[in-house]
């Protein structure tokens, strides 16, 4: 059972909670994470680098010279490859990257994500985020109570969309807030410190954000 240090909603530390085994099993499947984390990559490409062949560049419709007689090497167009301005040889061309990756390779590279930072101690549970007001000050100073505002990116998971939340912490520049349930295994990797909302994981442990139970089967097969 993989535990996690708790902090109530002042930043006082408290007893160890027990994270749930719905997602937090231990395991870290680095075939699937890979997979995962590549793909993601890719499809963050646009993919419109372009450049133009001899066929695309304009002019170059006469010859430069006659073809005997000069003294020179024949040439048939001043757009050749060889010439400033003409066209590129084997240059890049608008393509797709992107690539598919089946949605319980997703659920277990997500898993293991997080298995990855509780067993590196890198994951908090804080009782409650609740903000009235956005107060980015108020914000910063919870951080340094509990220990993770120096922390070079952190990644604050929220029980559903909190808007005070996301406008109190959009101006610390290593501080990243998203709803628990949308955090992919990119997301929580690249995290150096993840701090989880309480209610997040209660919904875990009722089966409302479990992950599929045989999404190794993809990956094993």
């Amino acid at each position: 059972m993989l535990t996690a240090k708790f902090y109530n909603a002042a930043g006082e530390q408290g007893a160890d909670v027990q994270l749930p085994e719905e997602l937090f099993d231990g395991r870290v499947h680095e075939a699937a994470l890979h997979q995962t984390v590549k793909a993601y990559l890719a499809n963050q490409r646009q993919g419109t680098a372009a450049t133009k062949t001899r066929g695309m560049v304009s002019g170059g419709n006469r010859k430069a010279w006659r073809q005997k007689g000069t003294g020179r090497a024949r040439q048939g167009s001043t757009r050749a490859p060889h010439w400033r301005g003409g066209g590129i040889v084997f240059g890049p061309a608008p393509r797709d990257y992107h690539q598919d990756v089946p949605r319980k390779v997703k659920a277990l590279a997500r898993r293991s994500a997080f298995n990855q930072h509780a067993l590196n101690g890198e994951i908090a549970v804080i009782e409650s985020l609740a903000a009235d007001a956005p107060k980015t000050r108020a914000f910063a100073e919870l951080l340094g109570k509990i220990g993770v505002a120096d922390a070079m990116r952190v990644l604050i998971l929220t029980d559903g969309a909190s808007r005070n939340v996301y406008l109190s912490t959009r101006n610390l520049p290593n501080v990243e807030v998203m709803p628990f349930a949308q955090a992919s295994a990119y997301d929580v990797m690249v995290a150096r410190q993840v701090l989880i909302e309480q209610a997040a994981l209660d919904a875990v442990k009722s089966g409302a954000g479990s992950e599929p139970a045989d999404a190794e089967e993809v990956v094993n097969a």
